[in-house]
């Protein structure tokens, strides 16, 4: 059985210290990035998407400004919400927002008038031209729901009983998981899958509790791929991307020249040419392709090193908090952010199959946005009752 060991601090679980400074900095010169990033690689679908008889020249800056107005700034005022309730509180909240979820996600197949459709999958609920993606939310509640599940099991020495831990676990899981491959939005429930099982590997699981998730994870996966074409096309190009290079696998090509393109100092900020309607989704998916033409291999250290330094500080954090509850969350958080970094920058590296999955604080995306900075701000939180 495994356990996450850590030295015992009582002060640190009722007396409350500075946020970690690293992690903050490190998160503003992420969203800086990302603001740039963002500017950069909208500038042209933003001009193209806003011509009209009054403005027949475009606004290079819609999608930017965009960004700030229902991303950033509404992230901002939630994330300083959540960093001011006592970290603690949240494992009493979290069977609201675990039903909160469930409906949310529901609702896109409950009310079809609000649902929208893209890239093959249903997983955006649209009001007054404002769409929302339920999935994001699911992402934060569930780390929440499972810290203090496992919390729980802990405290009562069942983490390692399959009736008491592993059943439960899967019936957490069972009903986001139905729902999202009913969407179908694949990628986002492998990534939810991921962080569940490294929570549960964090919480003590016995290892072979995970290795059974992880070949039934795989086996529902084949089967999944099998049941949705473009899901399966994704695969397929991954691993044949020479088959159809200016069709299915033309995303793929054009991301791998924009990184190539880029060399080690890049072609300059603004200065790219990929997002001239070469490179797919340039502002969301592939905008880490957009990123390395334009400040080449050194922008990329940069911005990946930023995702690092969250990472170590999170860990960090989570090793050094005493609370089990923070202990875990903490750890949920960090483990999130690292692998939605890692998946969407190894899609377009051609290191994983897209997904759609978009790169934290950096991709266009409202919700996306908004969640991911409530998810730090928690961390930030946690990081004040943590000795470091």
């Amino acid at each position: 059985m495994i356990y996450l060991k850590y030295k015992s601090m009582p002060a640190a679980k009722h007396s409350q210290n500075s946020p970690d400074l690293i992690l903050f900095w490190t998160i503003v010169v992420l969203m800086i990035i990302g603001l740039i990033a963002l500017f950069s690689a909208s500038m042209i679908v933003s001009i193209q998407n806003t011509i009209s008889p009054k403005n027949p020249n475009g606004s290079a800056t819609y999608y930017f400004f965009h960004q700030i107005l229902y991303g950033i700034l509404p992230g901002i005022f939630l994330g300083f919400i959540f960093y001011k309730i006592p970290p603690q509180k949240l494992k009493n909240l979290s069977i609201l927002l675990y039903l909160l979820t469930i409906f949310l996600l529901f609702s896109i197949f409950l009310f079809p008038q609000f649902r929208f459709k893209a890239h093959g999958a249903s997983s955006w609920l649209i009001f007054r031209g404002i769409t929302f993606q339920p999935a994001e939310i699911a992402k934060l509640s569930l780390i929440i729901y499972l810290a203090g599940f496992f919390t729980k099991k802990i405290k009562e020495n069942k983490i390692s009983k399959s009736e008491n831990t592993l059943l439960p676990f899967l019936a957490i899981l069972a009903p986001i998981g139905i729902l999202l491959i009913a969407q179908p939005d694949l990628g986002t429930l492998g990534v939810i899958a991921l962080i569940s099982l490294l929570l549960y590997f964090s919480a003590g699981g016995k290892i072979s509790h995970i290795l059974l998730l992880i070949f039934l994870g795989l086996f529902l996966f084949l089967i999944s791929i099998n049941l949705f074409p473009h899901q399966f096309e994704r695969i397929t190009v991954f691993l044949n991307p020479e088959k159809d290079p200016l069709g299915s696998a033309y995303q793929i090509r054009q991301s791998l020249i924009a990184v190539g393109s880029g060399g080690i100092f890049g072609v300059g900020i603004g200065n790219g040419v990929q997002k001239y309607n070469y490179l797919p989704e340039p502002m969301g998916d592939t905008i880490f392709a957009v990123w390395a033409e334009e400040t080449g291999f050194i922008g990329t250290l940069v911005l990946i090193s930023t995702y690092l330094i969250i990472g170590l500080r999170g860990f960090i954090i989570s090793k050094r908090v005493s609370d089990k509850f923070l202990q875990l969350l903490a750890c949920g958080i960090t483990s999130w952010i690292l692998v939605q970094a890692f998946v969407n920058i190894g899609g377009v590296l051609k290191l994983l199959p897209f997904t759609g999955i978009p790169l934290p604080l950096v991709s266009y995306g409202g919700s996306a946005i908004i969640v991911t900075i409530c998810a730090l701000a928690i961390l930030l939180n946690i990081s004040k009752y943590a000795n470091i």
